[in-house]
């Protein structure tokens, strides 16, 4: 199985409802809490590593925006 963001969350919601049934006894419960909070650390430096990216594009295209669209054109109308 592909251990990508969407099964983690998956696994995740998994391990909140078990947690919530009163069925599930202390032990288990403490490894499924660890388990849980493993997984959202990981999930939140995904989603950090997504949203750097993000602004660095964002970024990057800002700057190509803010050229003028004809400035290579500019350039040998000059020469």
């Amino acid at each position: 199985m592909k251990n990508n963001f969407e099964s983690k969350l998956s696994r995740l919601e998994e391990i909140v409802a078990k947690l919530e049934e009163e069925q599930t006894d202390l032990d288990a419960s403490v490894k499924l809490f660890e388990e849980g909070i493993t997984l959202s650390k990981e999930m939140t430096e995904k989603l950090q590593e997504v949203k750097f990216k993000v602004t660095q594009l964002k970024k990057k295209g800002a700057a190509l925006l803010t050229e003028p669209f004809d400035a290579e054109q500019n350039t040998e109308d000059a020469e």
